[in-house]
């Protein structure tokens, strides 16, 4: 579908809410997505926000938790590219339940939407996914990474022979990237409270009105979990001159 037959949505919800245990000490005194890595001089929220206003996104919606009054407070003193509103669970809603309360904010609630995790970085045309995402009706779209394995393979011939050594290769499973497109619709399909990738996921898997979008050929990814992808991503980051 082209732009003039369908509008692509221009809202958004960032989940930003966990504690981020695995990535201490970094995150002893911030929430994960305002840890910076090394080299870019921007946390990982920053450069969210500048990637969905580059791709028509007017509007985000935070869903803030862990040292909530932290990311609040640079958003209050940054210079942002779109216009942000935080929300913050006063008791735990579980991941669909939060995306949800949060998508209750959103200044367009019969609009089609994007959602993302907090603590990836990425950068790849969403406006391409979302047309794929409306070109299948579906309700809800994910996007699809297929990151390095962490650890070197070894390649063997039928007989046992060792043919070759490679390191750190593409995984052979497509995984979710943490990146989505919704419908307007879906928000009704979350719970209130609970799991959505327990509950309403596979319940749209099986009636077949969710779509999974690969990330295109060089398109960057990768979620920070540990200090480890911290330091790959800087080392990413800076070979590609990002």
């Amino acid at each position: 579908m082209t732009g003039a037959q369908h509008s692509y949505p221009t809202q958004a919800v960032v989940l930003a809410g966990g504690q981020g245990s695995r990535l201490r000490p970094y995150t002893d005194d911030r929430p994960k997505p305002m840890v910076e890595i090394p080299g870019t001089g921007t946390p990982i929220i920053g450069h969210q926000l500048n990637w969905l206003a580059e791709e028509g996104v007017t509007d985000v919606v935070i869903s803030c938790g862990h040292l909530a009054e932290v990311l609040q407070e640079w958003l209050d003193h940054a210079q942002l590219p779109l216009r942000v509103t935080t929300v913050v669970e006063t008791e735990p809603l579980g991941r669909g339940g939060g995306l949800r309360y949060a998508a209750g904010s959103l200044p367009r609630p019969d609009e089609p939407w994007y959602a993302t995790n907090g603590d990836i970085w990425t950068r790849f045309p969403l406006r391409e996914m979302a047309a794929f995402h409306h070109e299948r009706d579906a309700e809800a779209t994910l996007a699809l990474a297929r990151p390095r394995l962490p650890w070197g393979i070894v390649e063997t011939d039928a007989f046992g022979h060792v043919l070759d050594f490679i390191e750190a290769p593409p995984s052979p499973y497509l995984i979710n990237a943490g990146v989505y497109v919704f419908s307007a619709a879906f928000t009704g399909l979350l719970p209130v409270r609970g799991d959505h990738e327990r509950m309403t996921f596979p319940r749209l898997a099986r009636e077949r009105r969710m779509a999974g979008y690969p990330l295109p050929h060089g398109a960057y990814w990768r979620a920070i979990d540990t200090a480890k992808d911290l330091t790959e991503a800087a080392k990413e980051l800076s070979a590609q001159g990002r």
